[in-house]
């Protein structure tokens, strides 16, 4: 009971580097809209690529002040140390901080591309990809014709590797490997995206009216 504990534990940590690391990159591109500052960043030579990276380094900077504390209180609180992973703790928070900013750059690509009534996005999107990443429970107790879509998200098979790690102490690099290929082929889908409903936005001036 107290190993099943744990993993859920584990479950809901991890659930919060993935939740934390998407709310942060977009929470800092909407945080520029409301204070109606957009249309100035893009007339200075900053390049849309460079907005990305720093809105990627405010993400790691707030997820991790956040996810610290948290991981430490449970062990009081609960008895269970996240950090008894060792280094696949490592490996599932880049994955998961990875899966957190492509899904923040196709979020952002949506508020350039339709304005602040995508905002929502920001908040909800990621809740519902939360029943298909198998956080709680295995990929098999998923009904058959809907687990191929739990495993084309890489956040899954950070927490199969999780839980494999926490009941059996194996590191499964397979997962990793996995997580991570699917991590840079939607990096490379978002990053499109993004600039597309840049350079859209751009040519109709969207960027200047962007805002509340």
């Amino acid at each position: 009971i107290i190993q099943i504990g744990g993993v859920l534990i584990a479950g809901v940590l991890l659930w919060d580097i993935l939740f934390r690391s998407q709310l942060g990159f977009s929470i800092s591109f909407l945080e520029e809209i409301w204070s109606r500052n957009l249309g100035q960043l893009f007339v200075s030579p900053l390049k849309p690529l460079e907005l990305v990276l720093s809105l990627m380094t405010i993400s790691f900077i707030r997820t991790t002040i956040a996810m610290i504390p948290a991981a430490l209180l449970a062990i009081p609180l609960y008895s269970f140390s996240l950090f008894q992973m060792g280094l696949s703790l490592m490996f599932f928070f880049t994955s998961l901080l990875m899966t957190g900013w492509i899904l923040g750059i196709f979020i952002i690509a949506a508020i350039i591309r339709f304005g602040v009534a995508a905002e929502s996005l920001a908040w909800g999107a990621i809740f519902t990809l939360a029943p298909l990443s198998a956080v709680y429970y295995p990929v098999e107790t998923l009904p058959e014709w809907i687990r191929w879509l739990s495993l084309s998200f890489p956040q899954t098979y950070v927490f199969e590797g999780m839980r494999e790690v926490l009941f059996s102490n194996n590191f499964n690099s397979n997962y990793f490997i996995k997580s991570i290929i699917l991590n840079i082929i939607y990096a490379i889908i978002a990053v499109i995206v993004f600039l597309v409903s840049f350079e859209g936005a751009r040519k109709r001036g969207g960027l200047i009216n962007t805002g509340e």
